[in-house]
C-alpha cells in the first residue's frame, strides 16, 4: 500500500511563507508526477503545481513566479515552497502522486490535505 502523508500547512498573514511537504511511504511502487491541488471554499478544485520525474514544472497561472515544486527522490517527498502567500491562497492543499505500482501502471494516489489560511 502506498500513503501519503503531508505536513506544513497552517495560518500565515498575507505576503508570508510556507512550505508544504507530502512524503510517500510504502513499496513496490515508482513514483512519475506529483504534484499539488487546492480546492478553496465555494470553488472547484484546481492544479496548483505538477512535477514529473524528469523534473519538469507545471504551474497555475496564478501562483507562477510564488510558488516553487520540487522533489527529493531519495526521500519520496515532494515540497511546494509558497511565497508572497494572498489570502486567495487559502484552500485545503492536497498533495498527489501518478505511480507504478506492483503491476499497476498509473495509478493516483491522494493525500489528505492539509489546510493553508492566508489572512490579510
Amino acid at each position: 500500500q502506498v500513503q501519503l502523508e503531508e505536513s506544513g500547512g497552517g495560518l500565515v498573514q498575507a505576503g508570508g511563507s510556507l512550505r508544504l511537504s507530502c512524503a510517500v511511504s510504502g513499496s513496490s511502487f515508482s513514483t512519475n508526477a506529483m504534484g499539488w491541488y487546492r480546492r478553496a471554499a465555494g470553488k472547484q478544485r484546481e492544479l496548483v503545481a505538477s512535477i514529473t520525474s524528469g523534473e519538469s514544472t507545471n504551474y497555475a497561472d496564478s501562483v507562477k513566479g510564488r510558488f516553487t515544486i520540487s522533489r527529493d527522490n531519495a526521500k519520496n517527498t515532494v515540497y511546494l515552497q509558497m511565497n508572497s502567500l494572498k489570502p486567495e491562497d487559502t484552500a485545503v492543499y492536497y498533495c498527489y502522486i501518478n505511480c507504478n505500482y506492483r503491476l499497476m501502471r498509473n495509478v493516483e494516489i491522494w493525500g489528505q490535505g492539509t489546510l493553508v489560511t492566508v489572512s490579510s
